[in-house]
């Protein structure tokens, strides 16, 4: 049986780190942030698109394409991922408009989640793997997905960080000990080049989306999440060797089509 996908499981991200904003606040929640060593690791001086984020180089916003999902996608992200351009979590908010992104902090969970949490108008569900046994009576399959969306809004909540951090979420927020737990079960292997992952059955946090997405039965939001993390993950990976990419790409070019 293939090991369960998780989010972002990388060996190799310090690199990617980047200084917070001047004011001290988070980017999400405008809370604010605890002090950080100065950044000067790789990639802290390259030139980067304000709308995108990724070097002028190979800016990815001509790409950019929207879709819709009846499936709503909310990420709960460790507070050093923002400041990582790898990050993979951000793609999902730019196909798919109502994605949120909260900052965890462990001691002041984000109100407005905790608000979400309680509306009926959702039924969330954390991904998570099922691989120990005590929360087993809380696992539940795509099935569950499928069968609410005619009620309620299913809403997949994905824990955007290393793998060590997702746990870390996952274990210390009560606010999600009553939710039901989704696994990502599939044979798919990871295409992200960014990070080096432990295992190449461990997926980012894009891959985890599209592929759940696709599962659900929301074929056309995945493929558009796909095509627009492959064109993100070439982009950056050629930028890094200071490489213009000139003619688009396959994914690029579907994501052009789209557009128009």
């Amino acid at each position: 049986m293939s090991p369960t996908p998780q989010l972002d499981n990388s060996t190799s991200d310090h690199a990617d780190r980047e200084e917070p904003n001047s004011s001290g606040r988070d980017p999400v929640t405008d809370h604010p942030c605890p002090p950080r060593r100065e950044f000067k690791a790789r990639g802290a001086f390259v030139t980067r698109c304000e709308g995108c984020n990724l070097p002028e180089l190979n800016c990815l916003c001509p790409y950019q394409s929207m879709a819709e999902s009846r499936v709503q996608v909310w990420l709960i992200t460790h507070p050093i991922e923002h400041y990582k351009p790898t990050n993979t979590g951000r793609l999902i908010k730019d196909v798919l408009a109502p994605t949120r992104v909260f900052t965890w902090y462990r001691t002041t969970p984000d109100p407005e989640l905790l608000g979400l949490l309680a509306d009926p108008r959702y039924a969330p569900f954390v991904v998570f793997p099922d691989d120990q046994p005590d929360y087993v009576h809380r696992v539940v399959t795509i099935d569950a997905v499928r069968e609410v969306a005619s009620e309620r809004i299913p809403v997949l909540i994905l824990l955007d960080g290393t793998w060590r951090q997702a746990r870390r979420i996952f274990r210390k927020s009560p606010y999600l000990d009553t939710l039901p737990v989704l696994p990502l079960h599939t044979e798919r292997l990871t295409r992200y080049r960014l990070r080096k992952p432990a295992s190449e059955s461990h997926l980012c946090t894009a891959e985890v989306a599209a592929e759940l997405l696709r599962q659900a039965g929301e074929g056309e939001a995945a493929n558009t999440l796909d095509d627009y993390f492959d064109a993100f993950n070439e982009s950056y990976a050629a930028s890094r060797g200071y490489e213009r990419i000139d003619e688009p790409t396959p994914a690029m070019q579907r994501l052009l089509a789209r557009r128009a």
